[in-house]
């Protein structure tokens, strides 16, 4: 929090722009280049389909290439 409000009192004392980005979600917005897939995540298990496993649109937290697609996404 220090950094914090250090940088907001330079950016008011040297008259700056500041512009603030909201990266809680960025992983999840990059796209796949190629066909992934995962089984059904524990606590989520259908009883119905217990054998089904998910093709991926999104990235997820955890994939190792999920944050070098985010950053092909922002360059």
């Amino acid at each position: 929090m220090t950094t914090v409000r250090t940088i907001v009192t330079l950016v008011g004392a040297k008259g700056w722009h500041l512009y603030q980005m909201d990266v809680k979600n960025a992983i999840l917005q990059g796209e796949l280049d190629e066909e992934a897939f995962m089984i059904q995540p524990l606590g989520f298990k259908s009883t119905k389909h217990l054998t089904t496993v998910y093709r991926l649109e999104k990235l997820l937290y955890g994939l190792k290439k999920a944050p070098r697609a985010w950053h092909s996404k922002i360059t």
